[in-house]
């Protein structure tokens, strides 16, 4: 189980591994880090593929007005050779007024890069895919913890069972019951969460909008923020939905055990995704994930109202569904 990031103490900084939920908290703790010493330092985020030398020489040049500067290059691993070189080079001789992270999505491309910036002396953020069950069930428990309660071992089982290795679900999972039930989390609340906040709430949502019940999943919507599900949570459930049915439907076996072991889910999952990704194109989800995304961020900030984005995001996935799925009629463009 890797460590939680700590404060930076370099000014180069080697974010790696296939972990997106880790990445993200790795370089939001420099974020937090850096703002907290300089509050007004420039931040910038630049992905790798595709990036002019120009661009990035621009960000990296000495400030005139002495600001701090952090600059995050994202996906290194696609980085061309130039800018490759470009950063190698910089990680010589690095500016002391700026913070330079370069994140790697891990694999064995650029490898060389990240082996130039350790040399160098960049410290490292390990973050790996956790994928058995001991990894799983130490991230679930500390993350019950950081949310400030404890959860018995029966507890964690339950819970890693039923959600799997998807680390943003079992950290929203973790946040939702210490605020549903607090203090220590036996395997009866977990139960208890299973059967009404998730599933009767975003989960049921997610269930009516994959089957196409405009209706239904419009009252679920209401009923759960009328409830005060947090807007992330059903969200996440939807995406969750859309990403599993495509996974499923993606697959020509029909056989819930295979497709549980190729895919690395819970054999109830499966058959929950088969059932729902019944009527739907690959095109369909396809374009479902996509509404998904957005709204993601909308529900994040981006939107002026979470609860309208919340509702446009599921009429717009329902008609999607009904337009592109098998024997449907053409390409959904609304939005």
């Amino acid at each position: 189980m890797p460590a939680q990031p700590v404060e930076p103490t370099s000014r180069l900084r080697v974010v790696m591994g296939e972990e997106e939920l880790l990445r993200a908290r790795a370089v939001g703790a420099v974020r937090t880090a850096v703002l907290g010493r300089h509050p007004d330092a420039e931040i910038h985020e630049l992905p790798a593929a595709g990036l002019p030398i120009g661009q990035l020489a621009d960000v990296l040049a000495p400030s005139l007005f002495g600001e701090h500067r952090l600059v995050v290059v994202l996906g290194v691993q696609e980085a061309a050779g130039a800018l490759s070189d470009a950063l190698v080079g910089y990680a010589k001789d690095p500016d002391p007024d700026l913070t330079l992270v370069i994140v790697h999505f891990g694999g064995k491309r650029n490898e060389a890069l990240v082996k130039a910036f350790t040399t160098a002396g960049a410290a490292l953020d390990v973050c790996p895919k956790l994928k058995s069950p001991g990894d799983l069930a130490a991230f679930a428990r500390n993350e019950v913890r950081q949310f400030g309660g404890r959860i018995t071992a029966d507890a964690v089982t339950a819970l890693v069972d039923a959600i799997g290795n998807d680390l943003r679900q079992l950290s929203a999972a973790a946040s939702q019951l210490v605020s549903d039930f607090g203090g220590t989390i036996d395997g009866d609340a977990v139960a208890r969460f299973h059967r009404g906040q998730a599933e009767v709430t975003g989960f049921t949502v997610a269930e009516r909008v994959l089957v196409g019940d405009r209706a239904g999943s419009i009252e679920m919507l209401r009923w759960a923020l009328e409830r005060g599900v947090p807007h992330v949570l059903i969200a996440d459930a939807i995406a969750d939905g859309v990403r599993t049915a495509a996974r499923v439907a993606s697959l020509s076996s029909t056989n819930p055990g295979e497709l549980a072991r190729t895919l690395k889910m819970p054999p109830w999952k499966v058959k929950k995704a088969q059932v729902q990704s019944r009527g739907w194109s690959i095109d369909g989800l396809q374009q479902a994930i996509g509404v998904a995304a957005e709204l993601n961020a909308d529900v994040k900030g981006a939107a002026a109202s979470a609860d309208y984005a919340l509702e446009r995001a599921v009429r717009r996935i329902v008609t999607i569904r009904a337009e592109t799925g098998r024997g449907g009629r053409a390409a959904y463009t609304g939005r």
